[in-house]
């Protein structure tokens, strides 16, 4: 049985939360750190772009405000469209040990997340290609075969992946409890039919999610908090992100 690092769950802002995801993927790749599973929320709402989308999004996105702050907008490692960060909670799998290509590997990944969710009473299913998808700033608006929906097609998570060779980051967005009227200002659409209990934790669900990752990846987790020298090497990436 293998041993991963779980990191437990984080509040922060984006930048030091995308700064994380690379430099975890970089230190599996490259210096023998073990796979790792977190969860983490953002400090303050903000919207992620994919890597390929850094200059092409709306122009309203950076005159937005939430709760007398300014929408933060950073740059995700990883490709896909915007996502709003506020009132989700965010996944991160970092892992070497997945053979396949990169749908493939997403199908593997996505396994612990449909049974986590079942376990919490909910089903999910893998979307399915919309060529539209492209046209769109707003990665909630339609679902890819990367991304799981409800029972009435309704996405719930989205993922993106960046893949070095076998060494792989996937991280996605659940969607939990959305400002509607932020989610409107910024996407002009309201986001999908809510599904979640309001009895459902983040943090009951969070461990429903890491039993499940420990069954599907046959792995055993230590818990690791990020150390204040890992912290620091990781702020020194921050020129890589937006």
């Amino acid at each position: 049985m293998k041993t991963w690092r779980l990191i437990p769950l984080m509040n922060t802002s984006g930048k030091i939360q995308m700064a994380i995801d690379e430099w975890l993927l970089t230190q599996h790749q490259k210096n023998n750190h073990p796979p790792t599973l977190r969860f983490y929320t953002w400090n303050q709402a903000t919207i992620s772009l994919g890597v390929s989308q850094k200059r092409h999004f709306p122009n309203h996105w950076q005159n937005l405000t939430y709760q007398g702050k300014p929408l933060e907008i950073v740059k995700r490692p990883s490709g896909g469209r915007g996502v709003l960060h506020q009132g989700d909670l965010t996944y991160a799998v970092i892992t070497s040990h997945l053979e396949g290509n990169l749908d493939q590997v997403y199908r593997q990944i996505c396994q612990f997340l449909i049974l986590g969710w079942r376990k919490l009473g909910i089903e999910l299913y893998f979307g399915q290609p919309e060529r539209q998808y492209l046209q769109s700033a707003n990665c909630f608006k339609l679902a890819t075969n990367a991304d799981l929906v409800d029972f009435y097609e309704n996405k719930f998570i989205g993922s993106a992946q960046l893949k070095k060779g076998k060494f792989t980051l996937q991280h996605g967005s659940m969607l939990l409890n959305p400002d509607l009227d932020l989610f409107e200002r910024v996407f002009h659409s309201l986001p999908p039919k809510q599904i979640i209990p309001e009895s459902l934790s983040i943090n009951h669900i969070v461990e429903t999610l890491v039993e499940a990752a420990a069954e599907c990846f046959d792995c055993q987790f230590v818990i690791q908090p990020l150390s204040d020298d890992e912290l620091t090497q990781i702020k020194i990436s921050f020129d890589n992100v937006l």
